[in-house]
């Protein structure tokens, strides 16, 4: 692996190595799967803040806070860090907490890193991940979570959160330390306690769905939870196991937990 992948640190001591995975420009490519959706005869409402979420007979009744009603016979709550306003409206809610990823991009230099590296561990702090882009730059993301504020819409980077990825990623590649920070950024993601999200019917509605709470990996994992989710609306059921994530591990005696307000949101 060393030999291949010559920019490794002395600190890694195994590595494993999925030459058919890949990567993609989120910003790029989400777009672009709205544009096939709408291809396909999807209706895409951008910009769209959804207020309210209620079973009325035998459909959904969704109401956006400019006042327009949506209707549809299955309802599918994704709405990431949001979703647990949404999920609290039919009495299942979950303790989800609101935190915004640290996220950082360097100068660009030669192009020569073609796979997405990165590094798990227990530690939070040391949990680093980069990759370069084609035009040379080199984006670096995870470390400590910094502050995020739903309601508003604001993530926030803290500087010593960047210090700190920048001290971790070095461990993972360390000639990414003499390259320049460019730019930092961060956004809204929902986290669950358990580290796993929430996925498949509601246990309390029927026709009601639920896909959030992945923790950074939504984009990622996306295609294949929408599948899965589309087989498990059309079938009644799927060969994934996903007893693991439903909703009602999170129920209380009194039905109280944790949960966060905001918008509605396509990302998970």
């Amino acid at each position: 692996m060393r030999n291949q992948f010559p920019f490794l640190g002395t600190e890694v001591l195994a590595a494993s190595h999925s030459p058919n995975d890949g990567h993609a420009n989120p910003r790029l490519a989400a777009p672009a799967i709205a544009r096939a959706a709408r291809r396909a005869g999807v209706g895409v409402f951008e910009n769209t803040q959804i207020v309210h979420v209620e079973k009325e007979g035998a459909d959904f009744r969704v109401i956006g806070d400019d006042g327009r009603v949506f209707r549809a016979p299955i309802l599918v709550i994704t709405a990431g860090a949001w979703a647990g306003l949404l999920s609290a409206q039919f009495e299942e809610p979950v303790p989800i907490t609101a935190l915004g990823p640290t996220m950082s991009v360097t100068e660009p230099v030669p192009y020569s890193i073609r796979p997405a590296v990165g590094v798990v561990t227990s530690v939070e702090a040391e949990s680093v991940y980069f990759r370069q882009i084609l035009r040379g730059n080199v984006i670096i993301g995870g470390s400590t979570r910094g502050p995020a504020c739903p309601a508003a819409c604001r993530a926030y980077v803290l500087p010593e959160n960047t210090l700190s990825q920048l001290k971790q990623i070095q461990r993972l590649a360390p000639a990414l330390g003499r390259l320049n920070i460019i730019r930092v950024w961060s956004g809204i993601e929902g986290y669950l306690p358990d580290g796993m999200p929430v996925l498949g019917p509601s246990e309390r509605v029927s026709g009601l769905f639920y896909a959030f709470g992945f923790c950074g990996s939504g984009f990622q994992i996306g295609p294949g939870v929408g599948e899965t989710l589309a087989e498990l609306i059309d079938t009644g059921t799927t060969d994934i196991a996903i007893d693991a994530y439903r909703i009602g591990r999170f129920a209380t005696p009194t039905g109280a937990a944790l949960t966060s307000g905001g918008r509605l949101s396509a990302r998970s």
